[in-house]
């Protein structure tokens, strides 16, 4: 297969457009609205419990119960679990910041460790050797769509009597060995922040599991820790799914395995015209471990020779969106300065913070589009090299 590497276009290619998927279904989402404002039912109801039916049976898992968004499923579910101060928490420096902060919000310490530099999810053996006495939960990231090495830490955690928390916001739909996110650990925990692959019209977060006394209580917890009649059992948080947006998502889920596999093939296709390109010398593509199903919430290549920005400096300038996951690996933020952590403490996130780049990735990107950005990072690449070459001649 040919592809054209021509920069004649001028039209920006953004980032995340989420106004096509909205037009698909624009519809039947406003019509869902619309009776959601006749019926005058906002909180919970049957929206939620609708959408809390769909989920649990789209991840195969007993119970799914809904809150207010990605950040308090998490919290929620350690609080459920009963850990808090004097409690460890392990986790990943490299994840967006809401990983660590619900840990903090309970009252526990996160505990950072480093990563495996070809998914970017937690290294099992760097999880073993962070145990202390008061090690209580691994908290693993599915990061950017692609489950973590699950056996392993289901083996650690058996081991040690550990609780799994899944940091599955990246991750609906994806697998390890058959099995869906959110039944992979003892609570899964996702986001329907707008640009992820199952998004709603705000925020919005839901928690699954298969224990029915666990579920019981993310219930309870969700509404001040209310059982019923104003008698509150623990100190809960006002986390309550809205009917608006339940209802919203109850369409957009019909269409999940749709987009899925649309994300799935502009992997495929930005694999193929890369290779083809011959831009592996300058840039790495993302790597799926075995036994998984990768759901690419994003498509993050990796840029080596430590030019990263000078790349995403020039698809910006050629109006092409790209973006970092992340800039500064949680261990080196300032608000986490009191536990101890400093640079070059865990290499393989520091270097994939400097690295990576996200290229976009969504549904709806256009076949032109994709070319364009292929053509575009090939340019560069090509240009950044043949500069290289002449600094090494000189």
């Amino acid at each position: 297969m040919t592809y054209t590497l021509s920069m004649s276009e001028e039209r920006p290619v953004p980032f995340i457009d989420l106004v096509p998927q909205f037009n698909s279904m624009s519809a039947e989402i406003m019509a869902t609205v619309e009776r959601v404002f006749t019926e005058q039912k906002f909180i919970l109801g049957d929206e939620v419990s609708g959408l809390e039916q769909e989920i649990a049976t789209y991840c195969d898992a007993r119970h799914a119960i809904g809150c207010n968004s990605g950040t308090d499923a998490l919290i929620i579910a350690l609080q459920a679990l009963g850990i808090g101060p004097g409690d460890e928490v392990i986790t990943t420096p490299f994840s967006f910041f809401a990983t660590a902060s619900s840990i903090c919000r309970v009252g526990a310490t996160p505990v950072f460790v480093d990563i495996d530099p070809e998914t970017f999810n937690l290294d099992p053996q760097a999880v073993e050797e962070a145990i202390t006495p008061r090690t209580r939960a691994i908290m693993p990231v599915h990061l950017f769509g692609q489950c973590c090495d699950m056996d392993s830490l289901w083996r650690i955690a058996q081991k040690y009597e550990l609780e799994i928390v899944e940091d599955a916001a990246q991750a609906i739909g994806a697998e390890y060995q058959g099995r869906r996110t959110g039944v992979l650990g003892a609570v899964g925990c996702f986001s329907f922040f707008p640009t992820k692959n199952l998004g709603g019209a705000g925020d919005g977060g839901m928690m699954t599991t298969d224990d029915p006394e666990l579920a019981q209580k993310l219930k309870c917890l969700r509404v001040h820790g209310d059982v019923g009649q104003y008698e509150h059992i623990e100190v809960g948080m006002n986390s309550r799914l809205d009917s608006l947006q339940a209802a919203v998502l109850r369409v957009k889920l019909k269409q999940l395995e749709v987009w899925t596999v649309s994300r799935q093939r502009n992997a495929d296709q930005y694999g193929e015209m890369f290779r083809h390109n011959d831009v592996l010398d300058m840039i790495s593509l993302p790597k799926i471990g075995p036994n998984r199903r990768h759901v690419f919430n994003q498509y993050c290549i990796r840029v080596r020779q430590g030019q990263r920005d000078q790349l995403m400096s020039q698809l910006k300038s050629r109006k092409i969106g790209c973006a970092v996951y992340y800039p500064k690996p949680l261990h080196l933020q300032k608000c986490f300065k009191h536990l101890g952590y400093r640079v070059g403490q865990f290499p393989e996130a520091e270097a994939a913070s400097r690295d990576i780049l996200a290229l976009p990735s969504y549904p709806e990107l256009p076949a032109r589009d994709q070319s364009r950005i292929v053509s575009a990072v090939t340019e560069i690449c090509q240009d950044l090299r043949a500069n290289r070459s002449q600094r090494r001649a000189a």
